[in-house]
Order: structure tokens, then C-alpha cells, then sequence
């Protein structure tokens, strides 16, 4: 890679950043690409040479930055286990225990997108829902491991209930963030890992 390429790319990946925090902090559609480029000491050559128009920023936000959250957070610790029930519970501890609770602020990234953009651009809809699916297919996936492996009840029912536990994490965050109340998410974290609780052997 020569320092030209590599220049780029340090310049894309920084409009990207500053393009997440501004849709985190706004939703897609406030978002402002004056303030991306205030940010980021970028110009708008800068901006257009990588990305065409906002909306492009917007879905290379969810490829980019928001696909490698998840997959380093909730993917990758389930992708191979045995134990998607003691997987998905230690994760579920180190959220309620984490004092970076930008989450309960701001809500969670995807599923402000969801339902900010889900209604209004088939396009990003297409994007969103896409992750969201993978993310259920990785947590279906663990628990028939789970169930092969004597962790999970054998009549638990993979699909349905990887929808339900990704669906129910994400009202967690969702419902945390409209109360701004950390103990609420804290509780809420703590019910769901009960829940997971009934479906062992």
C-alpha cells in the first residue's frame, strides 16, 4: 500500500467515525455534513471523492462502522460456542457493567436507524434489516449448537427465540434510552438473562 492509498483510507475512515458520532447523536436525517467536515478538518472535495451524497456516508456508516460493532461484540462470541446461553449471558453482564452508557443517552445505533430510516428508504431498510437477520442467524445458529450439546431445553425452537432475544437486547436499549434511566437497562439486562435462564436442560 503506497502513502497515497493509505492516506485515503485513513481519511475515509475518519470522515466514517465522525459521520457515526453525528448520526448517533442526531439520526441520519439531522445529521449535519457541515459539522462531519467541522469535525474532521476535512473538506467537502474530501467528502464527495468517497462518498457521492449523504445517503452513501449513511449506508457505508452501517457497513463500515456499525457490521464491525456487532460483529466484534455479539458475533464472534457465538460463532463457534456450545454454550450460547452462557455466551449470550456473559455478554449481557459486561453491558450492565460497562460505565460508558453512551447506550441508555443515545440508544443503540441500528436500532435508531431502524426506526428512523426503516419507513421512510427502502434502501436503508434493505441494509438494516440485513444486519439485524445475520445477528439473529448467528444467535439461531448458537442454540442449535446449544441444543446438540445439551445446554439448550430440546424444545426450544431457534429461530423464533433468536428473533425474540435480539428483538428483546434491543427494546432493553430502546426503552433505557427513553426513560434515560441506567437502572432500567441495568433491570431490564437482568430479566433477560433470567429469561435465558428457562431455556437450559
Amino acid at each position: 500500500m503506497n502513502v497515497t492509498t493509505k492516506t485515503s483510507d485513513l481519511t475515509r475512515q475518519h470522515l466514517l467515525e465522525a459521520a457515526f458520532a453525528e448520526i448517533h447523536q442526531h439520526g441520519f436525517q439531522a445529521a449535519s455534513l457541515t459539522q462531519i467536515l467541522a469535525d474532521t478538518g476535512l473538506t467537502k472535495g474530501a467528502l464527495y471523492h468517497h462518498f457521492p451524497d449523504k445517503k452513501a456516508l449513511g449506508l457505508a456508516v452501517i457497513e463500515e462502522i456499525i457490521r464491525p460493532y456487532l460483529t466484534a461484540m455479539a458475533f464472534e462470541p457465538l460463532v463457534e460456542t456450545r454454550q450460547p446461553i452462557s455466551a449470550i449471558r456473559a455478554l449481557l453482564a459486561l453491558k450492565a457493567a460497562e460505565s460508558d452508557l453512551t447506550m441508555v443517552a443515545l440508544g443503540c445505533p441500528l436500532n435508531n436507524l431502524m426506526q428512523e430510516m426503516s419507513p421512510v428508504d427502502e434502501t436503508f431498510r434493505m441494509h438494516l434489516n440485513s444486519l439485524f437477520q445475520d445477528w439473529v442467524s448467528v444467535v439461531q445458529e448458537a442454540l442449535t449448537r446449544g441444543k446438540e450439546a445439551g445446554e439448550v431445553h430440546m424444545d426450544v425452537e431457534p429461530a423464533e427465540t433468536a428473533f425474540f432475544i435480539v428483538s428483546a437486547l434491543e427494546g432493553c436499549i430502546g426503552m433505557s434510552k427513553n426513560t434515560q434511566s441506567v437502572s432500567a437497562y441495568r433491570g431490564c439486562l437482568l430479566q433477560l438473562g433470567r429469561y435465558l435462564d428457562t431455556l437450559k436442560r
